[in-house]
């Protein structure tokens, strides 16, 4: 079979070079006619580890190409794999499709053989049983020859692991209406299912819902920890060994409860705030009421990361906790006490990604953070192993550095927002003897703090109370 991927951004590039790896021969379509000139020179616009040596390899083996034309897709490949972007409408919380519908019809209009057209895009339940009629009626309309079916194959993808999660899924969702497409899907993902990875045929709804289920569920885990560690910053404990002690459950499990600055990206915020726009439009608006507080208790941990700035900055210039204001700067108006506390110290932000092994800084906590504490007057240094030129397209008034060392010279305060192993890495001494003020807010919970103390750090981390002298 020959395949295509409509949509070269980060799902589509990854599914292409990721085909061709699996031995077919894949031809890959945008209108950014920039974009497909990039993509044949072998480069690409965002970091994926893995990824580039893929393109490189397929691009050079004539395996993988790349068009503008409808019209050459559709009278080349068998399988049509969409994957472009379904983004939050500006102003709502909806999902946009209006990517998703134009591929669809475009291939309508041009496909002149029997195919299948497979949706990996994420889409609000309905979607696909709604594009199913567009398809009819398109090629009723054209009159073209052969006959062509829908699909839907939600992808799981995770940033900086994109490349491992396609050869070798951990699971395969597939919604079909016909056991002839099935058998294709089949084919396409044979050595995988060689491998034992579960398969799993439904109806298009359930296939729809799955991909955002998922990330409903891993919103709200990652939430439900954070809230606890808005108590324990509050009456003490220890979020991590309270982490650890839940997590020994098999029925909760560990993973995605690492207390921290919250969620973000291109995928989870979004495909969460559509999910609650497509339920109410169900007529379900109590269903999902509580992924708007999980979506607030997210928010708040950034908030919560310009507080303790102020606290620990309080203490690092006065020799004591400065409490009258503190609580009062939540949300991007600072108050006037977190202001002057703020106004001219110099912290060195390390990570501006939303996650670490990725160049992505939509919907960013880190970012945020950052360009919050600017806002208030701090003197920021930004540095990010990835992500500083997307940042600088973001917000070009951030100060950005090209290394660690020039990040944290002269600073008054390191805060850790994304945790790269570079800085899980750092040697506290070595950090300390470039600072003019020796003082760190461990915002994603994963240096010990026992070293940072012992040379002199004023520590702080997300999840505990903060409380100079005592043990964290």
């Amino acid at each position: 079979m020959r395949v295509s991927v409509i949509g070269t951004g980060y799902l589509g590039a990854t599914h292409a070079a990721c085909m061709a790896e699996l031995g077919f021969e894949v031809l890959g379509l945008d209108i950014d006619q920039a974009k497909i000139d990039a993509l044949t020179r072998g480069e690409l616009p965002f970091h994926e580890p893995g990824l580039p040596e893929l393109l490189t390899k397929h691009v050079n083996s004539g395996r993988l190409r790349f068009t503008t034309s409808y019209e050459e897709v559709g009278t080349w490949a068998d399988v049509h794999f969409i994957g472009v972007g379904t983004p939050q409408k500006p102003g709502e919380t909806a999902a946009d499709l209006r990517f998703v519908d134009a591929a669809v019809t475009s291939l309508a209009e041009h496909i002149t053989r029997d195919a299948l057209i497979v949706g990996k895009s994420t889409v609000p339940v309905g979607t696909a049983e709604r594009l199913r009629t567009l398809l009819t009626d398109a090629r009723a309309n054209a009159g073209l020859p052969g006959t062509v079916e829908l699909a839907w194959n939600p992808e799981f993808l995770r940033e900086g692991y994109a490349v491992r999660d396609t050869l070798t899924p951990d699971r395969l969702v597939v919604g079909v209406e016909s056991d002839h497409a099935e058998d294709i899907l089949r084919q396409v993902y044979a050595q995988a299912l060689a491998a034992d990875t579960p398969w799993i045929a439904t109806d298009f709804a359930t296939a729809e819902l799955v991909k955002v289920a998922a990330n409903a569920f891993l919103a709200t885990k990652i939430s439900f920890i954070n809230a606890f560690s808005e108590i324990t910053e509050a009456a003490g404990g220890d979020i991590g060994t309270l982490a650890d002690a839940i997590g020994h459950d098999p029925r909760i499990g560990r993973k995605f409860l690492n207390a921290g600055v919250g969620f973000g990206g291109g995928c989870l915020p979004k495909d969460i705030r559509a999910l609650q726009a497509r339920v109410s439009e169900l007529g379900l608006d109590r269903t999902m009421r509580f992924l708007a507080e999980m979506d607030d208790i997210n928010l708040r941990r950034r908030d919560r990361v310009v507080d303790l700035a102020v606290q620990v900055l309080s203490h690092s210039v006065n020799g004591s906790i400065r409490t009258t204001g503190v609580g009062e700067g939540s949300g991007t108006v600072p108050s006037p006490a977190a202001v002057e506390v703020l106004n001219g110290a110099k912290i060195a932000i390390l990570g501006v990604t939303f996650k670490p092994h990725s160049d992505d800084v939509r919907d960013s906590p880190a970012l945020d953070v950052a360009n919050r504490l600017f806002t208030a007057g701090a003197e920021v240094a930004v540095y990010d192993p990835q992500g500083n030129a997307n940042a600088a397209r973001r917000f070009p008034r951030l100060g950005y550095v090209n290394t660690l060392q020039k990040a944290v010279i002269g600073a008054d305060l390191v805060i850790l927002l994304t945790e790269w192993d570079e800085f899980r890495r750092m040697d506290p001494e070595d950090i300390g003897r470039l600072m003019d003020r020796r003082a760190l807010i461990d915002a994603r919970n994963v240096l010990d703090p026992a070293p940072w103390k012992a040379a002199g750090f004023t520590h702080a981390a997300l999840g505990h109370r903060f409380a100079p002298g005592t043990s964290v």
